[in-house]
């Protein structure tokens, strides 16, 4: 079997539907010959007898006819293709987003109730994963748009095809217990990030277990000090990551503008600074589509205002 244009299934659709090729011809501004031609061409490209004669006409046969109910459909699911990636089109569609809690509150929840009063036609699905899962998805299509982020000290790649609109940044620091805080206090001004780090030597370390952007910015900063960090533990939870400094199992590094919580600090890491980044990511090409598009000019104004 040859591949099979779907054009052609619009003249084998309007014959089984007008009953003559010269009710068809004048549906489609073309000629008798031309409907001919096009319904003899989808019969080869299928390998199957579409028409039979009828007196001085044509019928279809019975495999025409199955196959004129598939056309139907097939060419309803084209024209909504076409209009769902027309640029000028209402957005609709389902909208597949993958990323990391904190830009899933942050960016998309303030405006999911908005696009559910004005924009019903648009829905989002919502998968929480770190960013190397999230790219991965997005690389062979299973989502629309990732939400990434990456540290300032160890810059995350998204590889070629990928169209990035960063978001914000936040700095991050070193979350200590707070009876250990006060050995790095000093009459002489904040001591540099390495240093805040060489404090802690002996301890362990917490990471991120299922990211090793974390454990990168904690080596990259204790070799400055000249150590190597024992990283013992391992939590993508935040929460998990205090309980464990409040255990006095570990340290590990945590936003600067957390809520505070009783027994542990959160000490600066300057000089150098460390900040997370955020980016919406897209594969290129695809920002057009008008429910993408919506959902990203929405960010965007999200991002102004904040």
């Amino acid at each position: 079997m040859e591949p099979m244009d779907t054009r052609r299934l619009q003249y084998l659709y309007e014959l089984a539907r007008m009953g003559s090729m010269r009710a068809v011809a004048d549906v489609l501004g073309t000629t008798t010959s031309t409907v001919s031609q096009q319904i003899a061409q989808l019969s080869k490209e299928t390998g199957a007898r579409l028409l039979e004669p009828d007196g001085r006409g044509v019928r279809l046969t019975p495999a025409g006819r199955r196959l004129a109910e598939h056309a139907q459909s097939i060419l309803g699911a084209v024209d909504a293709a076409k209009l769902d990636l027309d640029p000028e089109a209402a957005p609709s569609g389902t909208l597949r987003v993958a990323g990391f809690a904190t830009a899933i509150r942050t960016t998309l929840m303030p405006i999911f109730e908005e696009l559910a009063l004005a924009h019903p036609a648009v829905r989002i699905v919502v998968l929480e994963h770190e960013p190397a899962e999230a790219l991965a998805r997005l690389a062979v299509d299973e989502i629309d748009l990732a939400l990434t982020y990456d540290y300032n000290l160890a810059p995350d790649d998204a590889g070629p095809g990928v169209e990035t609109l960063q978001l914000w940044s936040t700095p991050w620091g070193l979350g200590v217990p707070t009876t250990d805080a006060a050995q790095l206090a000093t009459g002489g001004g904040a001591p540099d990030a390495p240093a805040v780090l060489a404090a802690f030597r002996d301890r362990d370390w917490i990471g991120n277990s299922r990211n090793v952007a974390d454990e990168s910015v904690l080596r990259l900063l204790s070799s400055m000090a000249g150590f190597t960090p024992a990283m013992r533990h391992q939590a993508d939870s935040l929460d998990l990551v205090e309980d464990l400094i409040l255990a006095g199992l570990g340290v590990g590094l945590l936003p600067e503008n957390r809520p505070g919580r009783d027994g542990i600090t959160i000490l600066p890491l300057q000089n150098p600074d460390l900040r997370l980044r955020a980016f919406a990511r897209t594969r290129k090409g695809r920002g057009a589509w008008p429910a993408l598009a919506l959902v990203l000019e929405k960010i965007r104004q999200g991002r102004q205002h904040g």
